[in-house]
């Protein structure tokens, strides 16, 4: 998802989410109309530096729409940190809006409350087709075999960027390809109350990016191939601890990142508090907080050992951000309309160079505008080494129960507790014990 950020709901929510739609859309009629033409109320999800700077982005491509419509659209950004909760809350309410940003993530899950409007064959036609936008990003749009719940709006990868001239002044020729690398370097670059890397530990979702990749790359995964929640194998309680050691063991990250959960550790590295940053699609942040993009490199995530690819090469997941709209909303064709112009080649090229994302639209993402070397990185990143979380009803409450879990036990490496294999494997025994099919 990234610029990305706090999940924000627990199971029993999403529980009640559930039951309460079960019938169809969160409202009683379970389905949409036209009663209110003229208007739109769009969510759209934090993603700049600021909700201010979102809304400097949006609003002339929203005033732009209503000259070609004659629809106002009503904006409203939300953090992060509330946006799946009160996402969950309009299902069971039917008081939402009619077209809302959703993280990829999240898109099986909030398909499985019956609220979104599906996009079968003949939906997508009215906004131009589905094979106008990248499969990767389509893959990251519901579950296997129903139709999507969203349309692909930005698509993002995790890459390391790291600061060119810490690294010049530690003596390091070129950024990390391994973990064990990036351990190496970073402790040489951990001196002088500078760190070696920055970290959310407080955000469970980016704990969960970090150590989803971290379990493909040990070969192992959180939900069993029936979609049944795994969260003690050997594999995924190593990855869980090699992440966490980046504080507790190797001590490479600092121990305030414990309790990161709103984009500081952008903050630490656009001020040259840390030298290296795990980020999607970080340049326009990085940007609009004054650094340079002479000052910092961009590279692949490292992998444990070789060159990143699928597989144990995996090293980032299929980030990106999705657009949704109500199926009980009272403008429908006006929705649509509004998805087929936010999608709209012009559009995609607008959005993306403003927040450093891919277009997952496939003649915009050939534009010449994203052939910079950062977008290089991303790109082939998302072409060769990604991997889409897992697309199950009970992928937000995995997000919650094991990113809290990571959270616990970054605290605990905080406070220097000891991280071992036995108190990982205990947190996460707790998180499945949370959720509904445990």
């Amino acid at each position: 998802m990234r610029s990305i950020r706090a999940a924000a709901v627990g199971a029993v929510t999403l529980s009640l989410a559930l039951a309460a739609s079960a019938c169809g859309g969160g409202s009683s009629n379970g389905g949409g109309s036209n009663d209110s033409p003229k208007t739109l109320t769009y969510w759209a999800s934090n993603q700049g530096a600021s909700i201010e700077v979102d809304k400097k982005v949006l609003q002339p491509e929203l005033d732009k729409f209503e000259k070609q419509t004659g629809i106002k659209v009503k904006l409203e950004v939300v953090p992060w940190s509330d946006l799946l909760n009160r996402i969950l809350t309009a299902t069971t309410s039917g008081q939402g809006p009619d077209v809302l940003n959703i993280g990829n993530t999240w898109s099986a899950s909030l398909q499985a409350t019956g609220a979104l409007l599906p996009w079968d064959a003949k939906t997508f036609a009215r906004i131009g087709g589905r094979d106008r936008f990248v499969d990767s990003a389509l893959g990251s749009t519901g579950a296997e075999g129903k139709d999507p719940s969203a349309v692909p709006l930005y698509s993002m990868a995790y890459a390391l960027y790291y600061n060119k001239k810490m690294f010049a002044d530690a003596g390091i020729a070129q950024p990390p390809a391994t973990w064990a690398e990036l351990a190496a370097d970073g402790k040489k670059l951990s001196k002088d109350g500078k760190w070696g890397l920055g970290a959310e530990g407080s955000n469970p979702s980016e704990n969960i990016h970090h150590v989803f990749v971290f379990a493909q790359q040990h070969g192992a995964d959180f939900f069993t191939a029936d979609g049944k929640p795994d969260f003690t194998s050997d594999g995924v309680v190593t990855a869980v601890k090699q992440y966490v050691d980046l504080m507790a063991k190797d001590k490479v990250i600092a121990p305030g990142n414990a309790e990161y959960a709103q984009n500081q550790s952008v903050s630490d590295f656009a001020k040259g508090k840390t030298a290296m940053l795990l980020w999607q699609s970080a340049s326009a942040n990085l940007k609009s907080q004054g650094m340079s993009e002479d000052d910092y490199g961009i590279a692949p995530v490292p992998v444990q050992s070789g060159t990143p690819g699928t597989g144990a090469q995996v090293n980032s997941m299929v980030a990106g951000i999705n657009l949704a709209v109500f199926k009980n909303t009272d403008n429908l064709d006006g929705a649509t309309k509004f998805v087929k112009f936010m999608t709209s080649d012009a559009e995609q090229k607008i959005l993306n160079t403003a927040y450093s994302s891919i277009p997952p639209v496939k003649t915009a993402q050939t534009d010449g505008a994203f052939n910079t070397p950062a977008n290089a990185v991303l790109k082939d990143t998302l072409a060769k080494s990604a991997a889409a979380l897992p697309q199950v009803a009970d992928e937000s409450q995995f997000e919650t129960a094991v990113g809290t879990a990571v959270k616990g036990l970054f605290a605990d490496a905080a406070a220097g507790r000891a991280i071992t294999t036995d108190s990982v494997k205990a947190a996460l025994e707790k998180a499945q014990q949370q959720m509904p099919a445990a």
